[in-house]
């Protein structure tokens, strides 16, 4: 049973107050409640999570989609565990004082910029920081050529995270349609921008479809109108060189396209480390330098950081660089390849199911799927989706279908989603209204 945060239960195991010592030192007395009145013991509270845990999200089974990118690779989790445990205490806000975590951190940068053609990169704690990174260069930028209301402009795809840094840091959001495809459109964005542009915004790719947009035509327009060109590749950065290695068809999309300026890319999600850590990049060194804070005005000494953070836990960068490291451009190819293998099997089922069909043509592992334009009039994605819950699936739901990301993991799961899928649209119940929830807020 879970702690009684409380601290004390009377006879018949209900909750009782606890009685206030008068022998306490008065200090003691003035302590708020929230705190239980003592501590728990160390094997009780593993117990209890043990027990609690065991109702939560099974990333393992090869039946749950996002949040955890499984590797299915047992070496490099031991690798990640041990790594973890070694760092845990460590704290990168003054890597001087940890000389270990300077050069992995410095080496993984190293890596990022060679891997994309990147001229300077920071480190950063996930994809929404890295985002706030680089809307927050561009809004500087455009504020010290004197704009004074700056915006940005993204298609309706572009990740959530954007719509939070706007909000955050006093820009706004200029949101254009998609093609049919659900590609960002390049000539809805050159009817967006005005002088006011301080940033334009394209997805490689985009989280709802798996799409990535033409990359080439939105930066020779960023060119045409001397605007910054920031790539978000927090979900593709890490798989996409090795995707076209893979002999995939993968459109140029990181600063090889003149006209990029910066970009984002997730260790975290297809560089297979555990959360969190992201990076942001930049072509040119004077817009690196907009997102370097420095202040020497504190008693306490020089404060300086090249990201919003300022403590920062050591055990994220240590197994971002141990992953990195350990993995080389070999076992990201063996591990993709799983993840190739995963992404046919998956769509092979869904188009072998009369009535559904993936929506659009994802360039990656990522795809949205739902009901096909000639699909009978009984069928409903929502009754499927709620179908597939019932025989242990966790599908992520979209406004237009069901949505998964595969992971090398997956590709154990094909033959039992085949099954699955099947059965789930001929033996169908009423709908549930499940909500279409990506992120979530505990009050």
């Amino acid at each position: 049973m879970p702690h009684n945060p409380s601290g004390a239960t009377d006879s018949d195991g209900r909750n009782s107050t606890p009685q206030a010592n008068n022998d306490e030192p008065d200090g003691l007395k003035r302590i708020p409640g929230g705190l239980s009145t003592t501590g728990t013991p160390v094997d009780e509270i593993l117990e209890d999570l043990r027990l609690e845990r065991s109702g939560d999200l099974d990333w393992r089974g090869g039946r749950a989609f996002s949040l955890v990118y499984n590797a299915d690779d047992p070496e490099l989790e031991r690798l990640q565990h041990e790594v973890a445990a070694m760092f845990l205490h460590e704290n990168a806000l003054n890597p001087f004082r940890y000389q270990t975590l300077l050069r992995m951190e410095g080496e993984i940068l190293e890596m990022a910029k060679g891997l994309f053609g990147a001229g300077h990169a920071a480190l950063t704690s996930g994809g929404t920081e890295s985002i706030f990174m680089a809307v927050q260069t561009a809004r500087d930028d455009a504020r010290a050529r004197g704009v004074t209301n700056p915006n940005l402009v993204c298609a309706i795809t572009a990740h959530p995270a954007f719509a939070k840094a706007c909000h955050y840091l006093g820009v706004e959001m200029v949101t254009t349609s998609c093609a049919s495809d659900g590609r960002a459109d390049p000539n809805a964005f050159a009817g967006a921008i005005n002088d006011s542009t301080a940033l334009i915004v394209a997805s490689a790719p985009c989280y709802p479809y798996g799409v990535i947009d033409p990359i080439e035509e939105i930066a020779s327009l960023a060119r045409r109108t001397n605007k910054l060109f920031h790539v978000d590749a927090c979900l593709g950065g890490y798989i996409l060189p090795f995707w076209e290695a893979l002999g995939e068809q993968v459109a140029p999309w990181d600063f090889r396209v003149e006209g990029v300026t910066s970009m984002s890319a997730d260790i975290h999600k297809y560089g297979y480390s555990f959360k969190g850590t992201s990076t942001v990049l930049y072509r040119d060194h004077d817009l690196y330098q907009r997102q370097i804070f420095m202040y020497d005005a504190w008693p306490g000494g020089m404060y300086a950081s090249a990201s919003s953070a300022g403590t920062r836990p050591g055990a994220p960068i240590a197994a971002a660089w141990a992953t990195l490291t350990h993995l080389g451009v070999d076992g990201y190819m063996r591990l993709d390849r799983r993840v190739l293998n995963a992404t046919r099997g998956f769509r092979s089922a869904i188009s072998d199911v009369a009535g559904l069909d993936v929506t659009s043509n994802p360039d990656l592992s990522v795809f949205e799927f739902g009901l096909a334009p000639d699909a009978p009039e009984d069928l409903d994605i929502a009754v499927i989706g709620d179908a597939m819950d019932d025989r242990g699936w966790n599908l992520d739901r979209q406004q237009g279908g069901l949505h998964v990301m595969l992971s090398p993991g997956h590709d154990r799961s094909v033959d039992a989603f085949r099954v699955d899928l099947a059965e789930a649209v001929t033996h169908r119940g009423a709908a549930r209204d499940a909500d279409h929830v990506y992120g979530g807020v505990v009050d």
